[in-house]
C-alpha cells in the first residue's frame, strides 16, 4: 500500500504535505510545533489535522507490519500464492487482512482438524461435488473405521460437515458479505435481564403447591414484594428494557448506554441478523441444490457453519466496531469539551477567596493574591447540622475587608446551593463591591488527594487544598486544571466505559494542544504545565523548576539549554511556546521562535520599530506601518527570508506581543443574587453558562444549583442541528428560555430558541 497516497486521499492533501508531514513526525518533531513552526511545509495544517494524520499514519504503519508478519508465516506454510500475496498487499483495514489470515492462522484444536486427522478430507470434497452419483451414506461407509475414531456413517459425515463448515467460516469474501449484510439489515435489540431474586421468585411459584402460583408478603431474597423490580424499573435502563434498533442507525451515545447496561448486569444486548437472507447467500455458494445426493448434508453443514462460527464471530466483531466508532465519538466530544474548559478566559488581576462548600466537616476557605498565592485558609461552618451562620459571615467580612477580596469562587458540590443562598444573602446585606462565581469543581477531591497536591501544600489538609484549587481555577483554568487526569474533569460522557488508554491518550494530546496554544511563563509555571509544552517531559520540567529555584528567574530563552537534559532537539521544540516576561531578549515574551529572532528584528528595523516599542505595545499599528510604508507582505518576505506563513505570524504576534489567546472569550458570569428552582416559571429568559455538551443536547447552568437540559431539538428553529457542538461550546454564555420545570425530580427543560 502506497501510505503517502492514503493519506492524502483520506485527508485531502497535496503528495508533498503527507510526505512532509511523514519526514517531520520521523524526525521527532512534536504535533504543536508542527503546526505552529512549520507552517510552510505542511501548507498550514492545523493541530487537529495533523494529530488526525499521525494516528492514522501509525494504523496504517502497523497494518503494513502486520501484513509482512502475516505473509512470512503463510509463506512458511508454503501456502502462499500470487493471487493471495495481492489480496493481502491490498487490504485496507486490520479486518479484512485478517479475515484473509484466517484459513492459515494457527489454531487451537478444532472440529474440522480432528476430522482432517481422521481422513474425512476427501469425504468432505465428496459432499461438495456437483457429480457425486452415489448416495452419502454408501460413500461414508468407505471412511467408517474404529481405530480412527470413526465408529459409523453418521460420525463419518458428522466429520465431513465439520471441515466444510470450518472452510466457509474461513472464506474471507463470505465474512466480509454476511459483516456487511447484517450492519446494513441487523437490527440491535435489548431486554431487561432476569435477576437472580425474579429467577428464584419463579421457582418458588412453580415448586409452590398453591395452584395460583401465589407466594408470600416477602419473596425469595427475603424484600418486600416487588422490591427488586422497582429498583430495575426506576434504573436509567428503563428504556432499553424492550428496544430495538437497525444495527446502522445507532447513534453513539445509544451504544455505549447499552454497552455499560449490558455491563452492569441489567439488559441482555445481542444482534439480530437476517439469518434467512444470509443462509441462502451461503447455500448459493456452496453448491447446496446443485446435486439432490448430497443436497440435506450441505444443507445442514452451511447452516452450523453460519450458527457455530460466524455468527457468533460477526456479532463480537461488529459490537465491537460500533464500540469502537461510538468511543471515538464520544472522546471527539470529551476533547472538544476539554478545550473550551481549558481556554476560559482567566480572571487576572483579582483577589480570590476560594469556598469549598459542605455541611459536616464545614467550608473550606482559602484567599490567594492575584498570582495565586495564597493568603489565608480557614474553615467556617454555616451549613447543617451546625447552621452558625452569623459567626461564620463575620470571618468571611473580616477576611473580605483584611484583603480585599474581589471574587469568591464557589465550588458546585454538596452544600453548594445551601452555601450560594448564605452569600447571596450576606452580600445583599452588606451592600458589598464583591461578585461570586459557581466554579465546576470536577476532578477538585483527586487533585487535592494527590501526590502533586500534597508537593505543592505540605502544610495544608485536603479540603484547604480543594479551597485553593477553587480559587486558582477561576484566576487561571487551564494552570490549574492541567494538574487533574483530564478523564476526572467531567465534560464528557461514559468516560469510565471507554478504552481508557485511548482515552487518556485523545485528552493529554487535547490539553498540550491547549497549553501550546496559549504558552506559558518559563519562571511562574509548574511542572504539570510544564511538562505538556512541547519537547517537555515531566522529568525536564522537574529539572527547569530545579533549575529556576537554585539560579533565579530565566533571563533569556537560551538559558534553557543550561538545563539538565535539555538538549538542542527539545530547545528547538519547546522554546517558542515559553515567555519570558522583563527579560534580556525583548522577543522572548512573544511565540515569535528563536530561529526567526534575526527576521523578526529585520522587520522591526525595516519598519522603523525599536525594542522598547514592543516592550510597550507601540507595534500594536504594524499592519497600519505596512501599508504606510508601501510595503507588502511578499515584499517584506523576499526582503526578510522568510515564508508567508511565518511572516504572518511574527507580524501578528508583533501587533500583540505576550497577549493571551484566550482573552477573547467571554468572561464567566459574575452573580450577586441567587435564584431558586420554585422561583422559576415557564418562558423566563435567563443568562447561563454551558457546564457540558453531550451528543443530545448541553448542559446550562442558570444559577439555580441543578443544571438545565437544552436538548438537540431546541437549539435552532426551523434548522436541522446535527451536533449540538455545532451551536454551542463548554463556557458559552447564552440566553436560554424556560421550556418546564420538574421540581420532584428536579429536572429543567431550557431552550435557545427564544422567541418561541
Amino acid at each position: 500500500m502506497d501510505i503517502i497516497k492514503k493519506l492524502s486521499d483520506e485527508l485531502s492533501l497535496q503528495r508533498w504535505q503527507a510526505e512532509a508531514v511523514v519526514k517531520l513526525i520521523d524526525e521527532g518533531n512534536t504535533i504543536p510545533f508542527i503546526a505552529r513552526y512549520r507552517k510552510e511545509a505542511t501548507g498550514a495544517m492545523n493541530d487537529e489535522t495533523l494529530r488526525d494524520f499521525s494516528e492514522r499514519l501509525k494504523y496504517l504503519t502497523n497494518l503494513e507490519e502486520r501484513k509482512a508478519t502475516i505473509l512470512s508465516s503463510i509463506e512458511e506454510q508454503g501456502k502462499l500464492t500470487d493471487e493471495l500475496r495481492t489480496a493481502i498487499d491490498e487490504a485496507e483495514t486490520a479486518v479484512k487482512l485478517e479475515d484473509l489470515y484466517r484459513p492459515y492462522k494457527p489454531k487451537r484444536r478444532t472440529r474440522a482438524m480432528i476430522a482432517r486427522e481422521r481422513g474425512l478430507a476427501p469425504l468432505s470434497e465428496y459432499l461438495l461435488s456437483d457429480n457425486a452419483a452415489i448416495p452419502v451414506e454408501e460413500m461414508a461407509a468407505r471412511y467408517v473405521d474404529p481405530e480412527k475414531e470413526v465408529p459409523d456413517v453418521n460420525a463419518a459425515i458428522a466429520g465431513a460437515q465439520d471441515i466444510i463448515a470450518e472452510q466457509i467460516s474461513d472464506n474471507a469474501d463470505f465474512r466480509s458479505w454476511i459483516r456487511r449484510k447484517t450492519y446494513n439489515d441487523g437490527i440491535l435489540s435489548s431486554a431487561a435481564k432476569e435477576k437472580k431474586a425474579d429467577k428464584a421468585e419463579k421457582t418458588e411459584k412453580s415448586e409452590s403447591k398453591d395452584n395460583k402460583g401465589k407466594i408470600g408478603k416477602k419473596d425469595a431474597a427475603g424484600k418486600d414484594k416487588g422490591e427488586g423490580n422497582e429498583k430495575r424499573d426506576g434504573s436509567v435502563y428503563e428504556n432499553f428494557h424492550a428496544f430495538s434498533e437497525p444495527v446502522y442507525k445507532l447513534p453513539g451515545h445509544r451504544i455505549l448506554a447499552l454497552n455499560r447496561g449490558e455491563k452492569e448486569k441489567f439488559l441482555s444486548v445481542k444482534i439480530e441478523s437476517p439469518e434467512d437472507d444470509i443462509l441462502q447467500y451461503l447455500e448459493n455458494h456452496n453448491h447446496v441444490g446443485a446435486n439432490k445426493l448430497t443436497e440435506p448434508y450441505l444443507r445442514a453443514a452451511v447452516s452450523d457453519s453460519y450458527k457455530r462460527l460466524i455468527s457468533p464471530s460477526i456479532e463480537t466483531e461488529l459490537r465491537n466496531e460500533l464500540t469502537e466508532k461510538a468511543e471515538d465519538g464520544a472522546i471527539k466530544v470529551f476533547g472538544k469539551n476539554l478545550v473550551q474548559l481549558l481556554m476560559q478566559a482567566p480572571i487576572t488581576g483579582k483577589v480570590v477567596m476560594g469556598w469549598d462548600p459542605a455541611f459536616r466537616t464545614g467550608c473550606k476557605i482559602s484567599v490567594v493574591d492575584p498570582t495565586g498565592k495564597v493568603l489565608d485558609t480557614t474553615v467556617i461552618y454555616p451549613t447543617a447540622p451546625q447552621n452558625r451562620v452569623a459567626e461564620s459571615m463575620r470571618v468571611i467580612e473580616d477576611l473580605i475587608a483584611k484583603y480585599h477580596v474581589d471574587i469568591i469562587a464557589l465550588g458546585n458540590g454538596t452544600a453548594s446551593r445551601e452555601s450560594e443562598q448564605i452569600i447571596a444573602s450576606f452580600l445583599k446585606e452588606k451592600h458589598l463591591d464583591v461578585k461570586y462565581v459557581i466554579v465546576n469543581e470536577a476532578g477538585a477531591s483527586v487533585y487535592s488527594a494527590s501526590k502533586l497536591a500534597t508537593e505543592e501544600f505540605p502544610s495544608y489538609d485536603v479540603g484547604q487544598r480543594s479551597a485553593i484549587s477553587m480559587a486558582r481555577r477561576l484566576q487561571d483554568p487551564l494552570a490549574e486544571l492541567v494538574k487533574i487526569d483530564p478523564k476526572s474533569i467531567g465534560v464528557g460522557q461514559y468516560q469510565h466505559d471507554m478504552n481508557q488508554s485511548k482515552l487518556s491518550e485523545q485528552l493529554e494530546a487535547v490539553v498540550e494542544d491547549c497549553v501550546n496554544k496559549v504558552g506559558v511563563d518559563l519562571n511562574t509555571a509548574s511542572v504539570p504545565l510544564l511538562s505538556y509544552i512541547s519537547g517537555i517531559n515531566k522529568t525536564i520540567a522537574k529539572n527547569i523548576v530545579a533549575y529556576r529555584e537554585e539560579n533565579g528567574r530565566f533571563q533569556s530563552r537560551k538559558e534553557l539549554l543550561k538545563v539538565s537534559k535539555l538538549g538542542p532537539k527539545a530547545f528547538e521544540q519547546c522554546a517558542g511556546f515559553l515567555r519570558i516576561r522583563d527579560g534580556k531578549e525583548v522577543l522572548d515574551q512573544t511565540s515569535v521562535h528563536p530561529e526567526s529572532y534575526e527576521a523578526a528584528m529585520q522587520i522591526l528595523n525595516i519598519l522603523s520599530y525599536t525594542e522598547e516599542d514592543v516592550k510597550n505595545g507601540s507595534t500594536r499599528d504594524i499592519e497600519k506601518r505596512i501599508r504606510e510604508k508601501k510595503l507588502t507582505m511578499a515584499s517584506l518576505a523576499e526582503k526578510t527570508g522568510l515564508g508567508e506563513y511565518t511572516l504572518n505570524d511574527i507580524v501578528k504576534e508583533l501587533a500583540k506581543p505576550g497577549r493571551d489567546p484566550r482573552e477573547d472569550v467571554p468572561a464567566p458570569v459574575l452573580r450577586s443574587d441567587v435564584l431558586e428552582l420554585k422561583d422559576l416559571k415557564e418562558g423566563m429568559i435567563l443568562k447561563g453558562t454551558v457546564r457540558n455538551v453531550i451528543d443530545f443536547g448541553a448542559f446550562v447552568d442558570i444559577g439555580v444549583h441543578q443544571d438545565g437540559l437544552v436538548h438537540i431539538s431546541q437549539m435552532r428553529a426551523h434548522k436541522f442541528v446535527k451536533h449540538p457542538l455545532d451551536v454551542v461550546s463548554v463556557g458559552d454564555i447564552v440566553d436560554v428560555r424556560v421550556l418546564s420545570v420538574d421540581a420532584k425530580k428536579k429536572r429543567i427543560s431550557l431552550s435557545l430558541i427564544l422567541n418561541q
